[in-house]
């Protein structure tokens, strides 16, 4: 049993992904004293922040998304000066799609609101910037901006837990958290864990991802619209001769082409040769109740894009490789970042429903969580889009949009 004086934190950070990761390194840097509990191993594979690749744009059809990205990238290359290695690398974004998809047509409004230059290309363009690498149909076009690249998911959460220790923070893997409540008698929060051990706190964030509606359920007694959705990730050969036209030096982007199903994908860098395009989609389940598979018929759909975007340059007999990931989503698709009321007041703060686009933003809900925890208020982030109360009583949908959900369920 550890010393009753090693129990006591000003901030417990329940949920090591990359969320809970960066917020404990943005504690730990404020100087307060930080535990971050994971309930399975560190670096695990069973939540959402594991793999090899994530993408990072700034187009955004909702336009207070794009600030957020923009001060993530600032904040990601402080951590890599800091930790003195890179877990991002740069290359432009190209979004692609019918020409009066809504969502599309919202993301260039967005760019033109937030100041990101953003060059309009109909298909002869597109031909021309990519050198004929992409094509489209005669009806679609292409944005295209500077604010694209590869983020190294497992490397980055490494990342932030090194910066984390460094910073004086105590993390614990395998300490599953069963439950979380205020102690009368000392006004501090209390934390178990399944092994028996009891942590105290001041503060308390909740980044729990897929198991954030459970445990929010299980400590708050509110039912929180989060639902896990099980994803795969496909990495496809790209034929002889080809390999290079595909790498980030060669000048190949991040891309994502709207309208059904949305695709995206990332240039060559992890796996030599192959190239990620998967389509942004998943299968409601608990996380427990994973598959680890991927529909035949979300397969087809890809095959049929990859060849009428990249004709004979990719293989699309069938994917090379294939990763099951979660994604935690919100009816609509935005995050929830806010205090958990209650009896823990602002006390303790939950983070989740990253609805499959969050990763990008660990540093700024990182930084924000630090701040609501040290000061209850964070500056330069409107957090009103992302309040729990957003779900009450007849708005069961959260935010209202004028265009279609971009992740599609099946």
């Amino acid at each position: 049993m550890e010393p009753a004086h090693h129990l006591h934190f000003d901030v417990i950070v329940i949920g090591a992904g990359v969320m809970g990761s960066s917020a404990a390194y943005q504690t730990s840097k404020r100087r307060l004293k930080t535990l971050l509990l994971e309930q399975f191993d560190f670096l695990h594979h069973r939540g959402s922040s594991h793999g090899e690749s994530r993408t990072t744009r700034a187009t955004y059809p909702e336009d207070y998304y794009s600030a957020m990205v923009l001060e993530s990238s600032r904040l990601w290359r402080q951590a890599e000066a800091e930790a003195g290695y890179k877990v991002c690398f740069s290359t432009r974004q190209l979004d692609i799609g019918p020409s009066h998809n809504k969502a599309l047509l919202a993301v260039i409004d967005s760019c033109r609101k937030n100041s990101i230059p953003a060059a309009v290309l109909h298909r002869g363009q597109l031909l021309d910037e990519f050198s004929g690498m992409f094509d489209i149909p005669e009806d679609w076009i292409g944005v295209v901006t500077q604010h694209g690249g590869v983020i190294k998911p497992t490397k980055a959460v490494a990342m932030f837990q090194t910066l984390a220790l460094r910073n004086g923070a105590v993390l614990r893997d395998n300490a599953e958290v069963v439950s979380v409540c205020r102690d009368a008698e000392t006004n501090a929060i209390a934390v178990a864990t399944a092994d028996g051990v009891r942590y105290r706190c001041r503060k308390c964030v909740i980044t729990a991802g897929p198991w954030t509606r459970k445990l929010v359920k299980k400590v708050r007694g509110i039912e929180l619209p989060v639902q896990p959705l099980e994803t795969a990730v496909h990495y496809w050969k790209v034929n002889e001769g080809h390999e290079g036209k595909f790498t980030i030096e060669s000048g190949f982007p991040t891309f994502a082409s709207y309208g059904e199903p949305y695709i995206y994908g990332t240039p060559s860098l992890e796996f030599p040769g192959l190239v990620k395009i998967p389509a942004h989609a998943g299968r409601a389940c608990e996380p427990e109740e994973r598959t680890w598979g991927a529909p035949a018929a979300l397969v087809e759909a890809l095959r049929g894009w990859i060849k009428g975007r990249f004709g004979e340059m990719i293989d699309v007999g069938k994917p090379v490789l294939s990763q099951s990931c979660m994604y935690s989503m919100t009816p609509d698709e935005d995050f929830v970042i806010d205090f958990l009321g209650g009896e823990f007041g602002e006390d303790a703060v939950v983070c989740g429903g990253f609805s499959g686009h969050g990763f990008k933003m660990a540093p700024v809900v990182g930084r924000v969580a630090a701040e609501l925890v040290a000061s209850g208020r964070a500056e330069g982030v409107d957090l009103t889009h992302f309040r729990v109360g957003r779900f009450e009583g007849d708005n069961c949908n959260g935010n209202a949009k004028d265009f279609d959900d971009q992740v599609m369920s099946h």
